[in-house]
């Protein structure tokens, strides 16, 4: 398989995005992926923590607490790791997770959403989530197992693992997980969003990725063809009006929608 594929159509980057949904079980199109996003194909796959440079790792567990502490505690529905973790980072807090989306349409909104970068290829990464865990402690890939889910619930972790590091406990080999956050608000549900994290604080996702070439493939978007893939993801109200509502996400939209190209 070959890992990298740079498309030069429209029709090319559906095919591309689309190549592997469909599951012979269950007679249905059901793509396994986790998709990302990148207005800048060579941006790496680093966490907002990783981001931070410095002395990151020893103080990864410090923003944690004490964004519990000043934070009201009616922002999480349940006092627990994973919960606060969550809301953390979907509140900005540089944390070890990274944001995907099960929607390829969602993904192409972010690798063409800023104009200011149509002067450079944009990526969507594609990771199997399914392939990614069976590569998990045995711990943790038979509680999957055990559910019969492919992805973590923050409700399952709860169960499973309760803080940093407990999570980098779990195995001598660095691994990655998938869960999907609480509902907290409409822009989770509308991006269709979920998270990642790794079991360590050092390791980026991309990096770990080129140790298992097999479970993902990233998709270039070539700079020219950026316009076309935008104008059409509005017409199909694919935009940070629906994606982030309220009315800095309107505002979002219109900016972007009234700019030339000349801009």
């Amino acid at each position: 398989m070959k890992n990298e594929v740079r498309v030069a159509s429209w029709n090319e980057l559906q095919d591309e995005l689309f190549a592997d949904s469909w599951s012979e079980p269950l007679g249905r199109f059901r793509s396994r992926n986790a998709f990302r996003g990148l207005s800048d194909a060579s941006f790496p796959l680093l966490s907002t923590l990783i981001r931070l440079e410095g002395d990151f790792v020893q103080i990864e567990r410090h923003l944690l607490r004490n964004f519990k502490k000043y934070a009201h505690r009616d922002v999480v529905q349940r006092d627990s790791f994973w919960h606060w973790l969550s809301v953390a980072q979907h509140y900005g807090l540089p944390t070890r997770l990274l944001y995907w989306t099960y929607s390829p349409f969602v993904a192409m909104h972010f690798a063409t959403a800023n104009i200011e970068k149509f002067d450079v290829d944009g990526v969507i990464w594609a990771v199997n989530y399914v392939q990614a865990h069976e590569l998990l402690p045995e711990s943790l890939g038979q509680k999957l197992a055990k559910e019969g889910a492919n992805v973590f619930t923050v409700e399952m972790l709860d169960e499973a693992v309760t803080s940093f590091e407990a999570l980098d406990a779990l195995g001598r080999d660095e691994f990655a997980l998938f869960f999907e956050p609480p509902s907290m608000e409409d822009r989770i549900v509308n991006q269709f969003a979920f998270f990642s994290i790794m079991s360590g604080p050092r390791h980026g996702v991309d990096a770990w990725l080129a140790r298992h070439r097999s479970i993902w493939r990233k998709i270039v978007i070539p700079a020219e063809l950026k316009w076309e893939v935008r104008d059409k993801l509005d017409q199909a109200n694919i935009t940070e009006r629906v994606l982030f509502p309220g009315l800095d996400g309107l505002s979002r939209w219109l900016k972007r929608h009234y700019s030339t190209k000349e801009r």
